[in-house]
């Protein structure tokens, strides 16, 4: 038997060659120039760059977002970029750039809103060129809270309902639907041992998020979330901003009551995402048989239920009856079947996978100990999440990579590398032409340059 030779053996050695390493960046550089990411945070970061200063704050911030976008998760991966001046310019240092978000930690508020203030500007140019949402479609923010873990005496880390140490952000994602991926809007740093269910810390977030949006998209949003998100105060605050809300209930006495009041006959069929029955699965309104001592909740408040067979394995809970999970969703939609409103609530899973893109760009781990500089690089995640989901959105909007996780990107886009050629006076990046995704990446970058 013929031993096959897996590929020739070939010798090492560092040359000079002008040769770019994820010289696919340079794709998120162009997104960050056409939605006037780059010119906004270099006006909104002014008041941090001292007289004598030679970097320019917005430009070492925008340098430390590519380097998180490319899956850089501490202040120094920044080298990635500075290591390639051809494509991204000077650099700053280490230490610069270490200063810099001392200064910016030690006033956390100020800078905070200052880079929010920029993604908000630069999320309405992007979308004002390519819109994720028809006119009249409605804009889901999900609301949903997630731990990230910590390992050393971070500030303000603490143990939490895990048994684990760290902390317990809460977060809101505008979802862009099954076509598409979505967009972290706000989060908020919270200590470990925060709860899921504070009111006070949702509507916050949720303002914040709000704010984040283009002013004509406010009016027609339904804010998701699950049964952490059911809560009155909250609740009532969805409905005085004149929003819709789709949000998990617990299973409380009356509604238990409700539930062993309700006939048989309530229940109907369940769907799937795709408009077909769903086996095993029906749902039913509760509204008409909540007693009296379901009170407090806002006007035309419905209650829905869903029961489904567990999957195999499944621990069941005290609310399961015969071997029926029922959980349960309250909406002020009218309209809709049930069914549909259902489907509607359950898409709400996405937002599961939202919060795992943005761990896997950045917020894994909070690599700072200032709990400040933390909140700090935690926008910063956000917004390398959000320009991956821009250049998305404006170079591949009918294309399959619309539709790609980071981590995907990062190894079919991002990592390509090039070679800087000079001729007739002008610098070009010359790709590979045997890197399967080449046609994919000029296509985005002639986009871009469109815009531009």
């Amino acid at each position: 038997m013929k031993n096959i030779v897996a590929g020739r053996r070939v010798h090492v050695a560092a040359g000079s060659e002008s040769l770019i390493s994820s010289s696919g960046l340079s794709l998120l550089a162009q997104t960050a120039a056409a939605s006037g990411l780059s010119e906004s945070l270099s006006t909104e970061l002014m008041p941090w760059r001292k007289p004598t200063a030679v970097h320019d704050p917005g430009k070492s911030v925008m340098d430390l977002v590519l380097s998180i976008a490319a899956g850089g998760d501490c202040l120094a991966d920044v080298s990635l970029v500075r290591s390639q001046p051809e494509l991204f310019g000077q650099v700053a240092s280490d230490p610069t750039i270490s200063r810099l978000i001392d200064a910016l930690g030690a006033d956390p508020v100020a800078a905070v809103d200052a880079i929010r203030a920029t993604r908000a500007s630069a999320r309405a140019k992007v979308w004002g060129h390519h819109s994720p949402f028809a006119d009249h479609d409605t804009v889901v923010v999900d609301l949903d809270a997630s731990l990230i873990g910590a390992h050393s005496e971070k500030e303000l880390a603490s143990p939490n309902y895990k048994r684990g140490f760290g902390f317990h952000p809460m977060m809101a994602f505008v979802d862009h639907g099954s076509g598409g991926t979505g967009e972290p809007l706000a989060a908020m740093l919270r200590t470990g041992r925060a709860t899921a269910n504070s009111a006070d810390d949702q509507i916050a977030v949720l303002d914040q998020a709000l704010a984040q949006l283009p002013e004509r998209s406010r009016s027609r949003v339904l804010v998701r979330g699950d049964s952490g998100a059911g809560v009155r105060e909250f609740v009532h605050h969805i409905q005085n901003l004149g929003l819709q809300y789709s949000v998990g209930v617990y299973g409380r006495q009356p509604i238990l009551d409700a539930l062993a009041t309700m006939p048989r006959q309530a229940w109907k069929k369940a769907l799937d995402t795709n408009g077909q029955r769903r086996e095993g699965a029906l749902v039913a309104e509760l509204t008409r048989w909540l007693p009296d001592t379901f009170a407090g909740w806002p006007p035309g408040m419905r209650v829905i239920a869903r029961k489904e067979r567990p999957h195999p394995g499944a621990q069941l809970r005290i609310t399961d009856e015969n071997g029926w999970r029922i959980t349960m969703f309250a909406t002020n939609t009218t309209g809709p079947t049930l069914a549909d409103l259902e489907v509607r609530h359950r898409s709400r899973a996405r937002c599961e996978d939202r919060i795992r893109n943005l761990k896997d760009t950045g917020a894994t781990n909070l690599p700072l100990h200032a709990f400040g500089k933390n909140q700090i690089w935690l926008e910063l995640a956000q917004l390398a999440s959000e320009l991956i989901a821009w250049t998305q959105l404006l170079a591949f909007h009918d294309l399959p990579a619309r539709v790609w996780e980071p981590k995907r990107i990062r190894l079919r886009l991002l990592a390509v590398a090039g070679r800087i050629i000079t001729t007739a006076r002008r610098r070009i990046l010359r790709l590979p032409k045997r890197w399967p995704w080449t046609d994919l990446i000029l296509t985005g970058h002639r986009r871009l340059a469109a815009i531009t």
